[in-house]
């Protein structure tokens, strides 16, 4: 096929079919109404199951059958477990707290990342979220921060190198900072 003959279509936005000679599935309208007085139909197929309630094309409310029965909650739903409840289903109270003094004194000591933090929190307990009182639970020990070596405080003293976006040293100090440069006349040299 040329070109000619697609200039000026949009292909694959429109169909050139046609819906002649075609029958459709044999279709019922339900007539839902709203709490909030709104009624409305939806189309189903006639083999389909016929819900008892639909969401309302205004107001979102749900919508029941005219018509129809309601039908009754079999069982209530259980409520969603959450993180915390699968997480008390395998320790208790008292083990949770000892884990978090654990993890506390860890991250106080430097122990993730070599930071150390000289803030100290109070030890909470779990079950209330109440600062625990004083000696109660496992306490971690604030440690002095270490001395600086003779590098660390020779390194101390100077500015660090500026860099630029790219991370390479940005260049030298500007023309007018720099010190002006002797220039040297040369002798013309006879041949």
């Amino acid at each position: 096929m040329s070109e000619r003959a697609l200039r000026g279509t949009r292909l694959g936005a429109t169909s050139y079919e046609t819906d002649n000679g075609i029958d459709l599935a044999p279709r019922q309208d339900v007539e839902y109404a709203c709490p909030n007085g709104h009624h409305f139909q939806m189309p189903f197929s006639v083999e389909a199951e016929v819900p008892v309630m639909w969401e309302c094309r205004v107001c979102g409310a749900q919508a029941l059958r005219v018509g129809g029965a309601v039908a009754e909650d079999d069982k209530p739903g259980k409520p969603a477990r959450t993180h915390w409840d699968m997480l008390l289903e395998r320790r208790s109270i008292p083990e949770l707290e000892e884990v978090l003094a654990e993890r506390l004194a860890l991250l106080r000591g430097g122990g993730f990342g070599g930071r150390r933090s000289s803030v100290r929190s109070a030890p909470v307990n779990l079950s209330t979220g109440a600062p625990a009182p004083e000696g109660a639970g496992a306490t971690a020990t604030a440690t002095a921060p270490a001395k600086k070596t003779a590098a660390k405080k020779k390194a101390a003293g100077t500015a660090p190198a500026k860099k630029t976006a790219a991370g390479k040293p940005a260049p030298g100090p500007k023309a007018a900072e720099r010190p002006a440069k002797k220039t040297v006349a040369k002798k013309p040299t006879a041949k």
